[in-house]
């Protein structure tokens, strides 16, 4: 006997009173960073979203920025909670952020993924996404003790047109 569970997914826009939530995301200097993200979202910079199941409490996030590439929205930030990866949640929230980007006007995805991460890139794979390039990325993360470290890594680029 096979057991199953259905997944009721709702998304939304994530706002800030959900960041308590999201400590699962990252650290508190993330979520600052997640926070800064939420202003652009007023201005229509960007788009934040939150996956949320019926409980309403976000399980998954990520943004589209807007403004990096012309006619591209760029999906980053992405993040599942661990408990809920490899449940389809992470399908569910890069298809919103596609719907999203699309109804923009815009007919185009892009993404980069951390060349250590075999896992994430396979997933873009899978929805259709095309490796086109590497890039050096950076940002500041926190050290174990606490301190502000600048972290960085090598991406592959990837992209997917939009129906």
């Amino acid at each position: 006997m096979v057991d199953e569970m259905v997944l009721t997914l709702s998304a939304r826009d994530l706002l800030t009173d959900d960041l308590a939530a999201c400590g699962w995301s990252g650290s508190a200097l993330h979520l600052r960073s997640v926070a800064e993200q939420l202003r652009r979202a007023e201005l229509g910079e960007v788009d934040y979203l939150a996956v949320c199941p019926s409980s309403g409490v976000p399980v998954a996030i990520g943004g589209v920025d807007y403004g990096l590439r012309e006619a591209v929205g760029t999906l980053w930030q992405l993040a599942v909670h661990p408990a809920w990866q490899s449940c389809g949640v992470g399908s569910f929230l890069i298809r919103t952020a596609e719907e999203r980007i699309r109804q923009r006007g815009l007919r185009r995805a892009e993404l980069g993924v951390e060349e250590d991460n075999p896992r994430a890139r396979a997933l873009y794979e899978r929805l259709g996404y095309v490796a086109y390039g590497r890039e050096a990325d950076a940002w500041d993360e926190l050290a174990p003790d606490g301190s502000v470290r600048r972290y960085e890594t090598m991406c592959t680029l990837m992209r997917k047109e939009l129906p």
